[in-house]
């Protein structure tokens, strides 16, 4: 790749029992650089073949790893940790690759989140145990937290390497084995972190990551051998992997789309509201699931809001290649996402909003779309009820508390939530009654792993990060013990 600072082509599709394993026989997943639209490589979708050996090979190695005492299993993902910090130019290059994401913002927000999360959950090992209940008579009971078994995790395209961290982390902490599909959009993050694992002393067979598509992630989520199932996705796909799963009682994590409310009080900072406006529609253009796409704006302050919104985009996004860290502003991950994020900016317009900025394709190669501003924005809107995924932005007005957590709060998604103000106590009421899984405060996208984060309603079950995660990826044995004379009635 003469274009492309590193090769980004893996040494094989999947990564199995601690081996870099190939199967030609498999459809071919093309790897398409968003910043071009041009195809820089290959991966084969996982055969029935592949997939039975990854989850058998994770069925087997994950008893002798449930076996390993738990403080050892800390220390084997902080070795990784430390192995991701190392590598983390290369690793970030190869996710903007992969993404198309600027390489300023992978620098920090990718493989180095992934490292905190192996970190963390690799710190608190030696401290995830259970409780000792006192009985009368003399009697006791404890508890012990114990693996589920295999976990199947699924990932999205827009943090790849995060969210298999995210995912792996708290698994592999507690004596999970993890079969990890990453989205075949993004296919080569997952690859990298599971070899890293290996050679951080993981055993082999205890993460294992296989390609495809849809039809992959059916087979191992209904696979009998599963125990335990994580998705980061859309809605769509959160429904079909809940029904598979259901029919196995197994284990679910969902985290799902949303349609956040962010919501600006008259007396906010307007420089503190706009960029939390920018962090939580146009980082990463726009392809964050907690994003607040719907901005509330106070009516005195929604003509200032704008303008200094617009001003600040116009003036400080740089749109252009991705590996150059001056770029702040990328393409979207493929073709069918840019197209579907213009056909939703097009029907915005057609239903009346006012466009103030963007609305188009990028005149350039790849898969760009403009930052795009939105006012006059009403709630039955389409771009005000449905996930675009894409750098697009809805000014609504409001002039009330009531009203606007009632407007807030209509709709089917609860992913996120966030409030500007310089009243606390506002604050702290529209955290307790704005219906969502993660609410900021004076700030937006901030996920550092020690906070839970997860959705409601639609927008999924479960959490992941924090010590929520631990419950998780675990279930509670109680064990009763009994120190008297047992009676019985005869």
């Amino acid at each position: 790749m003469a274009d492309l600072p590193i090769d980004p082509q893996p040494e094989a599709s999947h990564f199995i029992a601690g081996e870099w394993v190939e199967d030609a026989s498999g459809a071919p997943i093309p790897l398409v650089y968003p910043a071009t639209g041009k195809v820089i490589g290959a991966v084969h979708e996982a055969t029935p073949a592949i997939i039975d050996r990854a989850l058998e090979t994770a069925r087997n190695a994950q008893r002798a790893w449930a076996a390993t005492p738990i403080a050892e299993r800390g220390r084997i993902l902080q070795r990784a940790a430390a192995l991701i910090r190392e590598r983390n130019r290369e690793l970030s290059v190869l996710e903007t690759i992969d993404t198309g994401k600027p390489l300023q913002e992978t620098l920090v927000a990718d493989a180095a989140s992934g490292a905190d999360a192996l970190d963390f959950f690799g710190s608190i090992a030696p401290g995830i145990r259970g409780e000792q209940i006192p009985l009368a008579g003399g009697d006791f009971a404890y508890t012990l937290r114990v693996p589920l078994g295999v976990c199947v995790g699924i990932g999205a395209w827009n943090y790849p390497t995060q969210i298999a961290c995210w995912k792996a982390a708290p698994a592999l902490v507690m004596g999970n084995a993890m079969v990890f599909k990453p989205s075949e959009l993004t296919p080569l993050g997952a690859l990298r972190l599971a070899a890293i694992l290996h050679e951080a002393g993981l055993p082999p067979g205890v993460f294992n990551v296989v390609q495809g598509g849809g039809a992959v992630g059916a087979a191992l989520v209904s696979d009998p051998r599963v125990a335990k199932v994580s998705l980061t996705g859309s809605v769509a796909t959160g429904r079909k992997v809940y029904a598979a799963a259901a029919e196995g009682i197994r284990h679910v994590t969902l985290e799902l789309g949303g349609k956040s409310p962010l919501i600006v009080f008259a007396d906010a900072d307007l420089d503190r509201a706009v960029s939390g406006a920018i962090l939580g529609n146009f980082y990463s253009s726009g392809q964050i699931c907690s994003n607040g796409t719907r901005v509330f704006v106070e009516k005195p302050i929604r003509e200032g809001f704008v303008a200094r919104l617009v001003e600040r985009i116009e003036r400080g996004v740089v749109m252009g290649d991705p590996l150059d860290e001056r770029t702040n502003f990328g393409p979207l991950v493929s073709e069918s996402q840019m197209e579907k994020v213009l056909a939703d900016i097009r029907r915005g317009v057609e239903e009346g909003a006012r466009l103030v900025t963007g609305g188009h394709r990028a005149n350039r190669p790849g898969f760009f779309v403009e930052p795009t501003v939105f006012d006059e924005v009403t709630d039955e809107m389409h771009i005000a009820r449905e996930e675009i995924f894409g750098p697009v932005l809805s000014v609504l007005e409001f002039e009330s508390e009531d009203e606007v957590v009632a407007r807030a709060n209509a709709s089917p998604y609860g992913l996120a939530g966030g409030v500007f103000t310089r009243d606390l106590a506002r604050a702290h009421r529209l955290a307790e009654r704005i219906e969502a899984g993660t609410f900021w405060i004076n700030g937006y996208n901030l996920t550092p792993v020690e906070m839970p984060f997860g959705g409601s309603k639609l927008s999924g079950i479960g959490r992941e990060n924090g010590w929520a995660a631990i419950e998780h990826y675990s279930e509670v044995r109680a064990v009763h013990v009994s120190t008297g004379p047992l009676d019985a009635p005869y």
